[in-house]
């Protein structure tokens, strides 16, 4: 019978109950009642549910180590870079891949048993993470790299620019100058290098305040 069922049957059980006048008749009536309300309020309990068993997650490779590919090619045009890792047998599934906008970080998992990573920690200049890509061929992987801002790039890699002078404003303002001066000479030839000791003599030993004047 459905809950339905037994609640019009107690409706009309207690209708009849409040009609009857003979005691028996009640006390039948009352059992009833009873009993029809018990199994209405079975029906209308909630089935308790068993509760769920924790399963453990997948747990992730931990200790992985990686060879580093630190020889790769490259090539560029106005708008981005192309970097050739020349490594076979890479699954793209497990390729995985970080691009910031001043680093990149490829690694290649299970390749042959072992498995490999090309990573440049500090790029040249900025590049767009979201329109950076992978590609994987038979013999290589091809990492397109796009340039925040068109034009060349003279390396891959970061470099200090060693003949920018320091703007340190609490510094001497000369130390900017001789901090020039001795880049310029460690990168002059024999040429450079005689001018810009006899320029430092001159400056230091007072016969002119400026250590730059007579440098070509």
């Amino acid at each position: 019978m459905s809950a339905d069922e037994l609640r019009l049957d107690l409706e009309e059980l207690r209708r009849l109950e409040g009609l009857a006048k003979r005691p028996r008749v009640v006390s039948l009536l009352s059992n009833e009642i009873r009993s029809v309300d018990a199994k209405l309020a079975s029906r209308a309990a909630p089935v308790p549910t068993p509760a769920p068993r924790a399963v453990a997650a997948a747990a992730a490779p931990a200790g992985l180590s990686y060879v580093t590919l630190g020889s790769f090619s490259w090539d560029q045009d106005n708008e981005k870079i192309r970097v050739y890792v020349f490594l076979e047998n890479v699954d793209q599934e497990k390729v995985e891949t970080t691009f910031k906008p001043m680093s990149v970080d490829i690694k290649f998992h299970d390749v042959k048993g072992k498995n490999y990573r090309c990573a440049i920690p500090k790029l040249n200049k900025e590049i767009v993470p979201e329109k950076c890509k992978i590609v994987v061929k038979p013999t290589k992987i091809v990492i397109t790299l796009w340039k925040a801002s068109t034009g060349n790039w003279l390396d891959l890699h970061y470099k200090e620019d060693k003949f920018k002078p320091s703007m340190d404003k609490e510094k001497d303002p000369m130390s900017g100058i001789m901090d020039l001066m001795k880049g310029m000479y460690e990168e002059g030839d024999e040429d450079m290098k005689r001018t810009i000791a006899k320029a430092w003599s001159d400056a230091r030993s007072g016969k002119t305040a400026d250590p730059m004047k007579g440098l070509p």
